[in-house]
């Protein structure tokens, strides 16, 4: 499918959610690289405990102990993602004690360097300060809608990485523009299923944020069509968005963007699963891979 030679390095949900799943899923993509296609590894997984005033994104998910968890990244020399991107801290969030516990742990490593993926800017100047062993993403909770915000901040030497809004994702003309460097630090979100359409992203994020923070507020509710569906991946692939693997090889690969991103730390373990087999699993091999996964007894995909 790929005939250039180049690698996708897929960022993948679920560091604390779906610790289970990784814990089965890691050993076959080792041990069973012929399973999988040969133009793509795992860039790092990422994720926040649920009770985490710093995270963001997501609410309330994520049980995984930490040491576990970097425990089964460091056996593998994948990096982890912790997603501070909480849009709405103050300077006395800054004190948490569980989070700066955890910057402290994942800081020592895994035996490859660990990220964060960061919202606040306040937040980014003391992790900075306090914690540099760390590389930092720009979250996509920022809604980077225009290309002139996207290259500011791509030009930010602070962030390793830049997530952009996902209706950028096609935005061909100006993308293939942009010079290498900066193509290196695109990280595309691959499998959004919000209507492109929609005009409250940044608020929904940000009613997160206030849940994070223990706050007291009113649900987000989504006027976009079809809301009360819920996350379908097959909805996802009919979004003008989408990035699928076809275009990840023929286009995104030739261009020069190597980065790609998979949501889903609110979706349940065997949705995540079907994104495994889909964007990472040959055809011929993903029903061997899904048997080994469903049939491990200690595993409850739901």
């Amino acid at each position: 499918m790929n005939d250039l030679g180049s690698k996708a390095y897929y960022h993948l949900p679920g560091l604390f959610e779906f610790y289970e799943l990784y814990r089965v899923f890691l050993p076959l993509f080792r041990e069973h690289r012929a399973y999988f296609y040969d133009w793509c590894e795992i860039g790092s997984i990422y994720g926040a405990p649920a009770d985490c005033i710093w995270g963001g994104g997501r609410a309330g998910f994520g049980d995984q102990s930490a040491k576990e968890v970097l425990a089964l990244l460091r056996e593998y020399g994948i990096s982890a993602r912790l997603t501070f991107s909480n849009s709405l801290l103050q300077k006395e969030h800054l004190r948490d004690p569980k989070c700066n516990a955890l910057c402290a742990l994942f800081e020592a490593g895994s035996g490859v360097q660990n990220g964060i993926i960061v919202h606040s800017e306040l937040l980014l100047e003391y992790l900075k300060a306090r914690y540099p062993g760390f590389y930092f993403v720009s979250s996509t909770t920022k809604v980077l809608t225009e290309f002139a915000q996207l290259r500011r901040e791509l030009e930010r030497e602070e962030f390793r990485f830049v997530v952009p809004d996902f209706r950028l994702n096609k935005a061909f003309d100006q993308l293939k523009g942009l010079p290498q460097a900066q193509k290196d630090k695109v990280e595309f979100l691959c499998n959004e299923c919000c209507w492109p359409g929609c005009k409250d992203r940044k608020l929904c994020y940000e009613t997160v944020s206030r849940k994070n923070l223990g706050e007291a507020c009113p649900e987000h509710v989504c006027t976009a069509p079809d809301a009360q569906e819920g996350y379908r991946f097959s909805k996802a692939m009919q979004s003008p968005a989408f990035i699928g693997t076809e275009e990840i090889c023929r286009t995104y690969l030739p261009m020069g963007f190597s980065h790609f991103k998979i949501e889903g730390r609110g979706l349940g373990s065997a949705l995540i699963l079907e994104f495994l087999l889909y964007y990472m699993t040959k055809p011929e091999y993903q029903l061997q891979v899904r048997e080994a996964i469903y049939l491990d007894s200690m595993l409850d995909l739901f």
